[in-house]
């Protein structure tokens, strides 16, 4: 990693596996930070989700690039001592393990803060450590479901899911921006801090709007799709050439230029049935119909021209193959075991961002070397 990484010198072992933690570490990681993944002898079980890369998993391609790996039996004495070694050298401390699992191997949070003030504890879980359901394994379905992010999602017929995992990497994202925030604390107090992140907590956050309209107005979030519930139009609209393009109006400047530029009803605007977003909202099927029949029939060249001239927000409804070769796509690359791997590139971007990022490691590739750094 270049010495001009911000966390270049900082130290994380990482028991993890799947998704949430391993997202967090590799952030850690993509910004300098030496990562030492410790790994089962059976490995992440996240190298066996499949084979599409080179025969290796894709999550486990993205989520591990720049990572060291070692091998770790808990069980034995040696292994464990060099655990303790190792987390007494860090700076941050991670894991995902069962419920309570590195309570009873000897590595908890609170023990090990105990030897260490300035270490930083990251422990992901399900659930949290409090309630009812603090000792049950969750995996980002599960979650999706009893966080009641399922009920919103999908059409009328029936709850979706989220078709990416939006769980475990939401919980990522917030263990990564906790583990910040601890670092600049630690700069001013010297001293580390215990973070808890779960599962349940994260989707809960996310769940906050509907969650507010149920709480204080009753209000039952529906499932509408490619729409939403509160704003109009705002949904699919095929071209007259059968493109699927979908728009969003969020206010009333929005709507007069649609009106004006776009479907030629100079005018509807200002009816008191459509002068407004509640009002549209109100009358939805209405609202639809009336861009609807206009966008069919205008053809989907002349109405991308359209709606770029009156500065609407538009999209077409791309698929996966659309995205690998969309014109706005970053991406970055680096190596792994089996060949190089290209990806979409880190979300924020800035001046002098490294070119590449780690390469993937294989299962113990590193157990060696540290052993041999991390000796008594």
């Amino acid at each position: 990693m270049s010495a001009s990484r911000p966390l270049t010198g900082l130290t994380v072992v990482s028991l993890e596996q799947a998704v949430a933690a391993p997202y967090c570490s590799s952030r850690l990681g993509d910004a300098g930070a030496r990562v030492i993944k410790i790994e089962r002898p059976e490995g992440d079980f996240a190298r066996g989700y499949d084979g599409y890369v080179h025969g290796l998993s894709t999550y486990f391609v993205w989520l591990n690039r720049g990572k060291q790996s070692i091998t770790l039996d808990f069980k034995k004495p040696d292994d464990q001592s060099l655990l303790q070694r190792l987390i007494g050298k860090a700076d941050v401390l991670i894991q995902n393990l069962a419920p309570g699992a590195a309570d009873r191997a000897g590595f908890g949070s609170a023990a090990m803060r105990t030897k260490n003030k300035r270490l930083i504890t990251v422990d992901v879980s399900g659930y949290g450590d409090h309630g009812p359901y603090k000792n049950r394994r969750a995996y980002d379905l599960l979650v999706q479901a009893e966080s009641g992010l399922a009920s919103i999602t999908g059409t009328e017929h029936a709850p979706g899911r989220v078709g990416i995992s939006a769980t475990d990497i939401g919980t990522g994202m917030y263990a990564h921006a906790a583990v910040l925030e601890a670092l600049l604390a630690r700069q001013k107090t010297g001293e580390g801090r215990a973070i808890k992140v779960s599962l349940f907590s994260s989707m809960a956050e996310w769940m906050t709007v509907p969650l507010l309209a149920m709480d204080y107005s009753a209000y039952e979030w529906p499932r509408l799709g490619l729409t939403h519930p509160f704003i109009a139009p705002y949904g699919v609209y095929p071209s007259a050439d059968k493109v699927p393009v979908l728009i969003s109006i969020q206010n009333d400047r929005e709507f007069e230029r649609l009106c004006h530029s776009v479907i030629e009803r100079p005018g509807l605007e200002k009816d008191p049935d459509y002068a407004t977003g509640m009002a549209r909202n109100a009358r939805r099927d209405a609202t639809n119909k009336i861009v609807s029949d206009s966008f069919g029939k205008i053809a989907f060249a002349e109405l991308a021209a359209r709606l770029d001239a009156a500065q609407i927000a538009w999209a077409r409804v791309s698929d996966i193959a659309s995205l690998s070769k969309h014109p706005q796509l970053r991406r970055t690359h680096f190596k792994s075991p089996k060949g190089d791997v290209s990806i979409p590139a880190l979300a924020a971007a800035y001046d002098g961002e490294p070119p590449s990022l780690g390469d993937v490691p294989e299962l113990g590739q590193h157990t060696d070397q540290v052993r041999r750094e991390f000796k008594e």
